[in-house]
């Protein structure tokens, strides 16, 4: 008798225990809640282990002043990860005998400036052609056009890596003259059809898009309507539309060989200089093979990354502009790996009396430029000489940051007691300024 009851309360216990599935998107939403506790994130996460999805969640709303909630199936403009599709399409007219990627660019485009001669197709595939955004200038219509200018190059074809979005819409260009399609119809024929990707395509003012999201601003007093500028500019470097479970159709397909021969795929996804392949960031963080691209556009920030060793993809769409889905990636992932995700670095803000903002008002001189600082509301509006502007928001007395970008701003003492020293952090680099 006893024996048996031990038996029911093993079994007892059994059942109740969660799934290790269950386990996984408890600790994923655990990564997740801070982010929105601090309203830094409104959008949809997938993340999937051996092609089966093992979180996949939506947050905050496509349209705020509808009401309407982001889904699985709420389409966000990727930005940047457009590349990867790009690559991609060089890489199938590669396959199909088209073109080769050590052709020089002016094979193709004969009116390209003679600082071009010696840029091949594989340059701007890996961001080391040397040309400048301001190199030439794209003008989406029918045809589209590609103005160029003659401009010097930044370096040497090969001999360093710079990162651009007019190298991406020259391959466009490419794509275009070459299969006598345009970009958006070679890209939705040969891979979202492919993929039965049926909720991806280009981003347009003009178009009707069903369960597409809106894009949102974080303003001086709360969220705001991004701008909405013209989509099309973008074009083959970040107007590219998608949801969380389309892009998963993506990863599977791109690396499960459905896509590409396998020296192609080797070859979009061998680094060549910077960690940077063709479309794609490629390197190993704690551990792990990790194949990754962010986009980042006004009212939209996007990442996704792919851990072919174990079989794991994670996808973060987001249409409230912030800083926090590469760190997301990264955290989400490490759960899918089994291991400890690292200590959300949320930033809250909170409120300060007007006399402390008021004494941080003046002018701060640092190496290669100076800013003025002027308190308003519950913020500082930050001035720099060349008109630039940034809003950023306490989080202590002393710290502030801003919502949308990767910057923060610490005051500490001088040797008189005064507050008159100024770093400012922005992503890896720090400057130090003092007031004038």
């Amino acid at each position: 008798m006893v024996f048996r009851l031990a038996l029911m309360a093993v079994v007892l216990a059994l059942s109740l225990r969660p799934s290790t599935a269950q386990t996984i998107a408890d600790r994923m939403q655990r990564v997740v809640q801070p982010y929105l506790d601090a309203q830094m994130f409104m959008g949809s996460i997938l993340a999937a282990k051996d092609g089966k999805v093992i979180f996949s969640r939506s947050y905050g709303m496509a349209d705020l002043e509808w009401n309407v909630p982001n889904s699985p199936t709420t389409k966000f403009n990727i930005a940047s990860m457009t590349k990867q599709f790009t690559a991609a399409a060089i890489l199938l007219l590669e396959d199909r005998g088209k073109l080769r990627t050590d052709d020089l660019v002016k094979k193709y485009l004969t009116d390209a400036p003679t600082s071009w001669d010696k840029i091949t197709i594989y340059h701007l595939l890996t961001h080391t052609s040397g040309i400048s955004d301001n190199a030439a200038k794209y003008e989406p219509g029918t045809p589209d056009k590609l103005i160029f200018r003659d401009v010097p190059l930044t370096f040497q074809p090969g001999e360093q890596w710079a990162y651009t979005d007019l190298g991406y819409m020259v391959l466009g260009y490419l794509i275009e003259k070459i299969s006598g399609q345009t970009y958006e119809a070679f890209v939705q024929e040969n891979i979202f059809k492919l993929l039965a990707m049926h909720d991806s395509g280009m981003f347009s003012n003009d178009t009707v898009i069903p369960r597409r999201a809106t894009g949102y601003w974080p303003g001086d007093n709360g969220i705001e309507n991004a701008d909405r500028p013209d989509w099309r500019i973008g074009f083959s470097a970040g107007s590219l539309y998608s949801t969380t479970q389309d892009l998963l159709r993506w990863e599977e397909g791109l690396f499960g060989g459905k896509v590409l021969t396998p020296a192609s795929l080797h070859k979009m996804t061998t680094p060549f200089k910077s960690d940077y392949a063709c479309g794609l960031h490629v390197n190993r963080v704690g551990g792990h093979l990790m194949i990754e691209h962010d986009g980042n556009n006004i009212g939209y920030n996007s990442d996704m990354a792919y851990y072919p060793e174990e079989r794991i993809a994670v996808i973060v769409l987001a249409n409230l502009n912030g800083t926090v889905t590469g760190e997301m990636t990264k955290e989400l992932a490490a759960v899918a790996h089994g291991e400890t995700p690292s200590i959300p670095s949320v930033h809250k803000e909170i409120p300060l009396p007007k006399e402390i903002l008021a004494r941080y008002a003046g002018t701060y001189q640092f190496s290669q430029y100076t800013l003025k600082i002027t308190p308003e509301g519950n913020h500082l509006l930050i001035t720099y000489s060349n008109g630039d502007t940034d809003v950023v928001f306490p989080e202590s007395e002393t710290r502030f940051f801003s919502k949308p970008w990767p910057l923060q701003f610490e005051f500490s003492k001088d040797g008189n007691g005064k507050f008159a020293l100024l770093t400012r952090h922005q992503s890896d680099k720090l400057e130090n300024g003092v007031k004038k």
